[in-house]
């Protein structure tokens, strides 16, 4: 790819270095529930709790996660890892990623009216958002709570050394799907989503989630077609590196690797062929319009 030189985005949250000291969304602290719940049903506690929610969304914050990290004893506390230092490597991949990042703000702001850019954080071992707590073992994810992006940097070593998908383009197409995870975001897909849980079983959800990330897939293909057409970035050999690391994370070949057998019922992402399938078919029609996963007959 020919990323050097290019801007980089603005929106990045260097968290390199820190370890998260709290317990994330999850995390509760026990002492603190008999007096919460006296206050909460108390007039005044009433009074509070409103203007509580008042504030936080004039503010736009996350009333959710606020809560939590009361009720944890504030845990998106961090502390600085004293011998953390960046390799070089390191520094040209978070220069790289910021560069990516900045390229789908171009695409998505010309394809979207009134896009929402989103945040990348770049963490090492763990992190806190407004979704929990996560380790490195996580993988780069999206959370819709805060519209962030978060990627440990390690996991672009794991692609090339564990999952055999060598390349910068390979490592692109990741940060692209999570953005396309942002898409869903703003336009509602994910809310949709969110709402069927405890409506239908865990297996009927799970195919939902496969749509769910099938159609992530095409949108990192369509962000490709459009940033390919409009600055030429992309190398010869580059859209192999995106179509062999779709396949490095299907489902069937992830399963396959790590218990030797195969469960599609647990599916949550899809096949390896369902992957390229979709990232390709948004790379070769750059047409939001027919990356509707979810009315789609067959994957």
């Amino acid at each position: 790819m020919k990323w050097q030189g290019r801007r980089r985005s603005s929106n990045i949250e260097d968290h390199r270095g820190q370890r998260s000291s709290g317990q994330g969304i999850g995390g509760f602290n026990p002492a603190l529930l008999t007096p919460l719940i006296r206050l909460l049903f108390s007039k005044v506690g009433l009074f509070i709790v409103g203007a509580f929610l008042i504030i936080t969304l004039i503010m736009g914050q996350n009333p959710l996660s606020l809560i939590s990290q009361l009720l944890s004893g504030g845990a998106l506390e961090t502390e600085t890892l004293q011998d953390y230092t960046p390799t070089a490597k390191d520094e040209e991949l978070a220069d790289f990623s910021a560069t990516i990042l900045g390229d789908t703000e171009v695409i998505w702001n010309k394809l979207l009216n009134n896009y929402r850019e989103p945040t990348l954080v770049l963490f090492t071992g763990s992190v806190s958002s407004a979704c929990g707590s996560a380790s490195s073992s996580t993988g780069p994810f999206y959370c819709p709570g805060d519209e962030k992006l978060y990627i440990d940097l390690s996991f672009f070593y794991d692609m090339e050394h564990r999952l055999n998908a060598p390349g910068d383009f390979a490592q692109a197409y990741v940060i692209a799907h999570e953005v396309g995870h942002h898409i869903q975001k703003i336009t509602g897909i994910t809310d949709k989503m969110q709402r069927l849980r405890g409506q239908v079983t865990q297996t009927e959800y799970n195919k939902y989630s496969i749509r769910l990330e099938l159609q992530a897939d095409f949108l990192a293909g369509v962000w490709a077609h459009h940033s390919q057409k409009m600055s030429g970035m992309m190398e010869t050999g580059d859209l192999e590196e995106a179509m062999n690391a779709a396949n490095a994370i299907g489902d069937d070949r992830l399963q396959k690797q790590s218990s030797g057998r195969v469960v599609p019922d647990s599916f949550t992402h899809g096949t390896s062929q369902q992957r390229m399938r979709w990232f390709k078919k948004g790379f070769e029609t750059g047409d939001l319009s027919q990356g509707d996963t979810f009315s789609a007959t067959s994957l």
